[in-house]
């Protein structure tokens, strides 16, 4: 049997529960004419994940309009007029508000068919055995519920709406029978002062009755009044529990679970902010609910005034429910000035940045008629703390910053319905921070920015304060203290609590939870996630265990935020997040793609390195991140040395490298590493990335021939026969099977860079010396993390931050680069 028709056999009370799912949402009259149709069209089993789901959903609700007009059509006769009307204004309906997002169509009709699934397996005692894929399916869809909710609360008003007419149509029925009975009375005083005789007996009877059947109406309405304002109040009582109810699921678990989500998007979580405004249709619903029933409240209100008939011993409740009402309305209207678009979390004096900020509610209540103004100021995590705790701080103005354009007017966008305003151009001028303590440091302090506004609804009956708090905001004033601002971002962002005393976060945090923020920080920069192995990795250098530690479990262990980025790691200069985040912005600015195609193993130790490419073919390679070197990355690779295998060590490769030439590049410059590891070609792995050329170099725009660097390792192959290219030489260091340094060490002629390097020059510790090309000595060392690593060489030295240089420095050694340069036309040139 069809579920239609079984729904139709249910009990009294599961019928109503039934008519109760369908409303303007979706009219019972459809379900009932296309209930055949409905039910076969929505068994079938679609994947909700797959690739066709999107289309299947527009096919199925462009068919269900079509079906229903056709059916609308077949209904000719004089009966069924008023229905036909119905199913043609359903079609329409779903044409005008489901065609830019039939999805919410679909779950609404899926929503509505599960619960009566649900409802008939109850009423035949197969709860358990029918209500398990295809009942869960269908119900539990947040959208569906909240449009099912607000249906059933519109009903509601409406029948309070009904209610008071039909009170004050009462009220004043009683009006008219008490002027009529005023009359008689009056009439019976005219009689009592005329002569007393049969006629005026008679008449002065016939008014007596005709007056105590006007007193026994007049007690009969004033007793149908109060019973029917009893009843309003009882009804209104339950809309407001019911506001409620519906408030604090928008308010309270989809905004908040929305700005969750924002926060996270901060550390890289995907984010759907369009779900904002899916969020403002409910409130807007909420505020339109909330206003009506306020709007008869007062109704209920005056009609009492203009009616004095309480009985005794009844409590009058209205003026409790239009308190109730007003509280909803203000914390509705507080609680969604939004801010839409963060500002950056780290912060840079004296650079420009935007934000943007929303009341969801601001058009449906009308604010825009007179176009709220909103402030923006800067506070600290002290002021932020006293103005939860009191309001006055806001209105008094302390602020520790000065911040430029910070005043906006809100402004009414009609086609999306929005009230916001967007801040462009605002820069923070100046900050006042407050005294460190310990080990603190500025890249600790956390601030906000707090945007303030003054709203009027109804007219100017009703004024609200609003403000909101950003995300916690980390200001610096120079490039280098960005990572360290970062950590302390990243970890709030990732480890702040709902509902948190500002700006407090947990000291320590299990390492699965960090391991979660690291991943989906990664993923974000470099568009591919890290794997189990990479985590472990990350939890031993983390954890300082140096890989000693072999089946040990970090899920439940504690990490601090000392150990997070305060503690150097062991024989280094730098911390944990220091070097991770140097390895995120290489991969990010120069390693994606071959990140994403899982070519750099990237996270695994020296000595696991060695023992992977020990017995693999002369030639094969893999890349490794420098422990010692921050944003670092290094090549290790089989060698033939003498009689026996050899796995060796290229100086690491940084973004300063990578800036000259890329890595794709200089695989192909090296022509002794032939296989990725295990065994991939060198050419199928990193071909798609090299840079083509041709021997035919054309001048420039400005008359030059412009050269080419290339990669070569002393002693290992000639050099790339590319036509004029200077080779670039670099540094290696073997390492036999055994352990034992092989031959190789640094190439004689390679000059020493002049900055000073980040660890302890241990060859024990640290991995060879970088690349350094000849044209740019110096540029293979990393600078990260250094003080002054972002400014260029000419702001260092300009500042005494570099070791001075000997002018008496033997550059003889010099003679041994063979530089190859480029033949010239003769005919060119050069200035």
């Amino acid at each position: 049997m069809a579920l239609w028709l079984k729904a139709q056999q249910l009990s009294q009370d599961s019928l109503q529960k039934v008519r109760n799912i369908y409303g303007e949402h979706f009219p019972i009259e459809v379900r009932h004419f296309l209930s055949s149709w409905l039910e076969e069209k929505l068994w079938n089993n679609v994947d909700t994940e797959s690739p066709q789901f999107e289309h299947y959903v527009n096919s199925f609700v462009g068919s269900l309009i079509l079906e229903l007009e056709s059916k609308a059509n077949t209904l000719t006769t004089e009966d069924m007029f008023v229905t036909k009307m119905k199913l043609i204004e359903a079609a329409t309906m779903f044409r005008q508000r489901y065609s830019d997002n039939p999805l919410t169509l679909y779950k609404i009709i899926r929503h509505c068919l599960g619960t009566e699934m649900k409802l008939v397996a109850e009423a035949e005692h197969l709860g358990g055995l029918i209500t398990s894929d295809r009942v869960n399916l269908m119900l539990g869809d947040t959208v569906t519920e909240i449009a099912h909710q607000v249906d059933v609360l519109r009903r509601k008003t409406y029948e309070t709406g009904e209610d008071l007419r039909k009170i004050e149509q009462e009220q004043e029925s009683f009006a008219l029978s008490y002027h009529e009975c005023t009359k008689l009375n009056a009439h019976l005083q005219h009689i009592a002062m005329q002569v007393q005789n049969q006629q005026n007996m008679e008449l002065e009877k016939k008014i007596r009755r005709q007056k105590e059947q006007q007193d026994l109406q007049l007690s009969q309405k004033v007793n149908g009044v109060v019973r029917l304002r009893l009843m309003l109040m009882e009804k209104l009582d339950d809309i407001i529990k019911k506001l409620n109810v519906l408030q604090s699921r928008i308010l309270d678990d989809e905004l908040i679970r929305w700005k969750r989500d924002q926060q996270l998007a901060g550390n890289g979580a995907n984010f759907a902010s369009n779900n904002l405004d899916s969020i403002q249709e409910w409130c807007e619903s909420l505020a339109e609910l909330i206003w009506q029933t306020r709007q008869q409240i007062k109704e209920a209100e005056r009609l009492k005034q203009k009616f004095q008939c309480e009985p005794p011993g009844i409590r009058d409740t209205l003026p409790t429910l239009n308190t109730q009402i007003t509280q909803f309305l203000s914390s509705l209207v507080t609680s969604t000035f939004i801010i839409e678009k963060q500002p950056p979390q780290v912060m840079k004096t004296n650079t420009r940045f935007t934000s943007t900020v929303r009341l969801l509610v601001g058009g449906k209540l009308n604010v825009h008629m007179t176009p709220p103004q909103v402030k923006v100021s800067i506070i600290s995590e002290t002021q932020a703390n006293a103005l939860l705790k009191s309001e006055k701080m806001a209105k008094c103005g302390e602020v520790s910053g000065e911040i430029l354009n910070n005043t906006g007017t809100m402004e009414y966008h009609q086609a999306t319905r929005q009230l916001s305003v967007s801040f462009r151009n605002m820069q923070l001028k100046k900050i006042k921070r407050t005294e460190k303590k310990g080990t603190e440091s500025v890249m600790d302090e956390k601030f906000s920015l707090l945007f303030q506004s003054q709203f009027c609804v109804g007219g100017g009956e009703l004024v609200f304060q609003v403000w909101t708090l950003s995300l916690p905001v980390v200001v610096i004033v120079h490039g280098n203290q960005e990572p360290h601002a970062w950590a302390t971002v990243t970890w709030d962002n990732a480890f702040a609590e709902p509902g948190r005393q500002p700006f407090q976060v947990p000291e320590k945090v299990p390492w699965a939870q960090v391991a979660e923020a690291l991943n989906m920080k990664f993923r974000s920069a470099t568009g591919h996630p890290l794997t189990e192995d990479n985590l472990r990795f990350l939890a031993e250098k983390a954890f300082r265990s140096n890989g000693n530690s072999i089946g040990q479990d970090y899920s439940n262990m504690l990490l601090s935020w000392a150990q997070f980025c305060k503690e150097p790691l062991p024989e280094r200069n730098f911390t944990f997040w220091e070097w991770f985040y140097a390895v995120m912005k290489l991969t990010r600015e120069h390693l994606r793609g071959p990140w994403i195609d899982r070519y750099i193993l990237g996270f695994i130790r020296k000595k696991q390195a060695e023992e992977m490419l020990a017995n693999c073919a002369v030639g094969t390679f893999l890349m490794r991140y420098s422990d010692s070197e921050l944003g670092g990355i290094t090549i290790a690779w089989v060698g033939d040395q003498a009689t026996s295998e050899h796995v060796f060590m290229l100086q690491p490769f940084t973004s300063k490298d990578f800036a000259i030439r890329s890595l794709a590049d200089r695989l192909a410059d090296m022509q002794h590493l032939q296989y990725l590891y295990p065994d991939i070609s060198k050419d199928t792995a990193f071909g798609k990335y090299y840079t083509p050329f041709t021997d035919n170099q054309t001048q420039t725009s400005n008359g030059y021939v412009k050269p080419y660097l290339v990669t070569h390792v002393p002693g290992w192959g000639a050099l790339p026969s590319i036509g004029g290219q200077t080779p670039s030489h670099s540094s290696v260091t073997g390492v036999s099977n055994n352990g034992q340094s092989g031959p190789g060490g640094s190439y004689p002629a390679t000059p020493q860079t002049v900055f000073p390097p980040h660890s302890p020059p241990d060859p024990s510790t640290r991995d060879t010396p970088s690349v350094a090309s000849s044209y740019a000595p110096g540029l293979g060392q990393s600078g990260v993390g250094q003080p002054g690593s972002d400014m260029d060489y000419m702001e260092m030295m300009s500042n005494n931050e570099l070791s001075s240089i000997d002018e008496n420095l033997n550059l003889d050694h010099l003679n041994n680069f063979g530089f190859d340069f480029m033949q010239y036309n003769q005919s060119t040139k050069l200035q």
